[in-house]
Order: structure tokens, then C-alpha cells, then sequence
């Protein structure tokens, strides 16, 4: 369901009807320019989509007579529309505004040109529609790759997580991390309002990172690239000393980096997280430290 206020909010819309229902059924992340329908043409017709009209729209209605275009709407709003959008800022036909009101569909109008108010929109509303699912962790931006730190509860991952924020990096999410599917291959992770930018340290309690260290330590959302679980250190468990296999976990369909990371006491955690984020950046490069190692020795041999 898509709210129409925050709607109105992100696009910058002036709101010329406003909305009876507060928010939407929108069932994608798509929209509709009704230039077929406004001709006559309904076979197919995503009347469920928000409804945007052009330059070419306008001009082909302003051109018609008033009792035709009143007839145009009359059809057209017959549909359950969940909003019409008017770009460029243009006028809205008379006939158009009467037509809405009686159906009760809300009319905006944006300043931007269509296909730039098409972009954003359909981008504002994959963000909104995309499939979503709640994790335990702790999301960081850590030179550009998203971390998302996890592990049983107590284990350190808020303290390694305010380590790597007072070195520089940003906080995303602490203890709940709302992750979204926004593309086939792609996870963004955000975390919820009401605890955005907060911590907490056992200890200590509650800090709110954005006023100890600053705005540049938070970042609202963030691509989840590498997962690291941390475990406290078994001397009986094997740990891939080399590197060599790479581990995998999957999120919604999606495949991500994974590393398990053993502590005990005296480990840098920080410094670990740092280099497996920037490890993780030579592999997309196409440099593979472990593999490259291991193929000189088999040479030498």
C-alpha cells in the first residue's frame, strides 16, 4: 500500500483535488500515460497504476471541444484510479478537475517533465512496493560496501559496529534492519523510523550517533553486500584458514557474499570488517588473493 501524503511529499506535488483515501492499492511499480485511452482505446488499460499525462496528452485534449473532452472523462473516471498526475505544471481542463471530484480521484500536478517525473515516481515506488523481510544485525556502509554484521544476541556486534563509525564509517541500521528486494539481484537495507540513527551499547544504554559523531557517521539505506556472522571462537570448529571457498547466503531469492568471523578476545574486530569489506572489492575487480597464492605455489611445483 502506497500512502498518499508521503506520495504527494517525495514527488513535490501540488495537490490541485485532494485524495479521499489515505492510501493506495497499487500493485506495481509502474505508471500509465492514458493517451490510448483518452483516443478510445480500452482493451488493455492498467487503470490500478497512477495515471500521468503529458505534453502530448494535454495537447491532444486541449485540441478537442469541451463537450468531448467531458466525455473523454467521463469514461475515464469511471475506473477506480488511485491518482492523475499532471506534469510540466499545466493547467488541468476544467472538465478534467469536474469529472475527478465526482469520482473522487485526486488530481496533482508536477513541475518536472514527464519523463523525469516518470523516473522518480516509478523508482519512489519500487522502494515502496518491493518485497521485504526483518533481520537481526547490524547494517554499516564500510568503504561503499554494505556489511550487515549478525550474530546471537551479546556477541559485539553494536561495539565493532561504533569501532568502525568512529573510523570513519556509517551507521545504517542497529538491531533491526528492514531489508527490501529491488531488483532480481539487489537488497537495500533501511532501518525502521523510530530507531533510526540509535544504538545501543550494553553498559551505556541508548546514544544517538547522528548528534555524538556527527550526520556524515548515518546513511539512510544502503545495497546489502557482504554478510558477516560473528561467533564466538570454538577451538574444536574449523575455520577456512585460505579463503578459497567462497560462502553464500540467501536472502529473498538473492544470493550474497558470506563470511563467518570467530572472536575472542584481543581480535581488531573493526579492522577484520574493514579488510573483508575491501577483500570483497578486489574479488568484483577480478583479484582473488587466495586463489592467486595458491596458483603460484602450483606453478612452482
Amino acid at each position: 500500500m502506497i500512502q498518499a501524503e508521503e506520495f504527494q511529499q517525495a514527488m513535490e506535488l501540488e495537490c490541485l483535488l485532494p485524495p479521499k483515501e489515505s492510501q493506495w492499492d497499487i500493485p506495481m511499480a509502474d505508471l500509465n500515460r492514458p493517451g490510448m485511452q483518452f483516443c478510445g482505446f480500452y482493451e488493455y488499460f492498467a487503470f490500478e497504476r497512477p495515471q500521468v499525462i503529458g505534453k502530448v496528452e494535454m495537447t491532444y485534449l486541449m485540441q478537442l471541444t469541451p463537450e468531448a473532452r467531458q466525455e473523454i472523462f467521463s469514461r475515464f473516471f469511471s475506473y477506480r484510479l488511485p491518482c492523475v498526475i499532471i506534469c510540466r505544471n499545466m493547467e488541468a481542463p476544467s472538465e478534467l478537475l469536474k469529472a475527478a471530484a465526482a469520482a473522487g480521484i485526486p488530481v496533482y500536478r508536477s513541475a518536472m517533465t514527464t519523463s523525469r517525473f516518470s523516473a522518480a515516481a516509478i523508482h519512489y515506488l519500487s522502494q515502496k512496493l518491493a518485497p521485504q523481510v526483518t533481520r537481526h544485525g547490524v547494517l554499516l556502509d564500510v568503504y561503499g560496501i554494505g556489511v550487515l554484521l549478525s550474530g546471537k544476541s551479546g556477541v559485539g556486534k553494536s561495539e565493532a559496529a561504533l569501532e568502525l563509525i568512529k573510523r570513519g564509517h556509517q551507521l545504517v541500521a542497529d538491531d533491526v534492519v528492514e531489508i527490501r528486494k529491488v531488483a532480481e539481484d539487489r537488497l537495500i537495507g533501511s532501518c525502521p523510523v523510530k530507531i533510526r540513527d540509535f544504538m545501543e551499547i550494553r553498559g551505556i544504554g541508548i546514544i544517538d550517533v547522528k548528534a555524538l559523531f556527527g550526520i556524515s557517521a548515518v546513511c539512510r539505506n544502503k545495497t546489502i553486500d557482504l554478510v558477516i556472522e560473528l561467533e564466538n571462537w570454538e577451538e574444536a570448529k574449523q575455520v577456512d584458514r585460505l579463503g578459497l571457498q567462497e560462502d553464500h547466503l540467501e536472502i529473498m531469492g538473492v544470493s550474497v557474499p558470506y563470511q563467518v568471523i570467530p572472536l575472542r578476545p584481543g581480535r581488531n574486530l573493526a579492522i577484520i570488517v574493514e579488510v573483508a569489506a575491501r577483500n570483497l572489492s578486489l574479488r568484483r575487480m577480478g583479484y582473488h588473493a587466495a586463489r592467486e597464492l595458491a596458483q603460484g605455489i602450483w606453478e612452482t611445483d
